[in-house]
């Protein structure tokens, strides 16, 4: 059996993972880290659950244990996009370094504490950054990113759809240029793919996207109804009282705000999540969903990432992803710990050649649901 001394961990991280409850490396793992290990770039393609932070973290601390010197300057930088994802990496590193000297700091927004200004001015091993907040710092002279050895950018895809494209490219220009670039994302849509190709070095392609096979509790059907008509029948659909919490997947932005009004038009309290919505407000919308505040959360894939609601009777791809995984992951959210769940997708004309790859992938030619239309 493969286990971590196989990829030549050094014993400080074999323990603390062993410890922490990890019995064998997960397949990105047991790819990534000889490649990182050996100090070339990674492009990494995979989604939640598949072990990928252990896949960089184990890693990149051997890297810095390998080499400490004397030094001042931040060595490893992870760029990730929101306050959670900071604090999920925080507390990682934290157990995959719990036998390590090295020296890790979190920032994101808000005010910098007096202890973080006291760790910029000693030694930081590691900063794990939002891209925002990195920029502020550094143009406020507490931050130089010159002598970054290794640079991380995690949930990619999520960055630039929240719009930090910009940020990104300032925070490059400041990174040595020698560095050893890691760039892991959910999904790899072209504009994604284009921009890890501009700031990597013959990097190593990884892909690992376990395809989970849509739980037997989940109830799949799909309505074929014109583009026009699809807000009628999401609301004469949302007009059954007994569905109490409905998760609304929209591909656009722009598409879940104008759902959302609909909605509301009609007496149905809903909220929408996604990159152009605060953080604060992000957080707001899940809790008042969780609490049934709200019946119906229209949300961006992107944005949904990370929501983990107990008892999600049902879940509307009102569009069809393009991307057929996507489409088991969207569902995923339903038909947990047993209880009967039920995933209703609305295809137009224009989204035929999607629902086909959709249910190759997934084996299972969904029933076809009738719309009577509303006059």
């Amino acid at each position: 059996m493969m286990s971590f001394r196989n990829l030549n961990l050094i014993n400080p991280i074999v323990r603390a993972v062993t410890e922490a409850g990890y019995s064998k490396p997960t397949e990105i793992q047991y790819i990534a880290v000889p490649h990182i290990l050996a100090g070339r770039d990674i492009i990494g393609h995979a989604h939640s659950g598949t072990g990928k932070t252990a896949a960089y973290a184990m890693p990149i601390l051997q890297l810095l244990k390998r080499n400490t010197p004397d030094h001042k300057e931040i060595r490893t930088l992870i760029l990730t996009p929101t306050r959670e994802l900071v604090l999920q990496l925080e507390e990682s590193f934290k157990v995959y370094s719990k036998y390590l000297p090295l020296s890790q700091l979190s920032i994101f927004g808000g005010v910098l504490s007096g202890s973080q200004l006291a760790a910029l001015r000693k030694r930081v091993d590691i900063l794990i950054a939002t891209p925002e907040r990195l920029l502020d710092l550094v143009s406020q002279r507490y931050i130089d990113l010159s002598k970054i050895e290794i640079l991380v950018l995690d949930e990619a895809d999520r960055m630039l759809d929240m719009g930090f494209a910009d940020d990104v490219k300032k925070i490059l220009k400041l990174v040595s240029q020698k560095r050893q670039t890691l760039f892991f994302s959910a999904t790899l849509p072209p504009d994604v793919q284009k921009f890890a190709d501009a700031m990597l070095k013959n990097p190593v392609e990884i892909t690992v996207n376990p395809t989970p096979s849509p739980m037997h509790t989940i109830n799949q059907s799909v309505y074929f109804v014109e583009k026009t008509k699809k807000t009628d029948l999401l609301i004469n659909i949302l007009q059954d009282v007994s569905i109490l919490r409905s998760l609304v997947f929209t591909r656009t932005k722009q598409g879940a705000d104008r759902l959302v009004k609909q909605l509301e038009r009609t007496g149905i309290f809903a909220a929408a999540i996604h990159g152009n919505k605060s953080q604060m407000a992000r957080q707001q919308a899940v809790e008042d969903f969780r609490n049934s505040k709200i019946r119906v959360l229209v949300a961006t894939d992107i944005a949904a990432r990370g929501i983990d609601i107990e008892e999600l009777p049902y879940v509307v791809n009102y569009e069809l992803p393009d991307v057929p995984e996507i489409y088991v992951h969207r569902i995923g959210r339903t038909g947990r710990a047993g209880i009967q769940g039920t995933a209703v997708s609305f295809c137009d004309e224009g989204e035929r050649s999607d629902l086909t790859n959709i249910q190759k992938l997934i084996g299972f030619i969904m029933p076809v649901e009738k719309f009577q239309y509303i006059h």
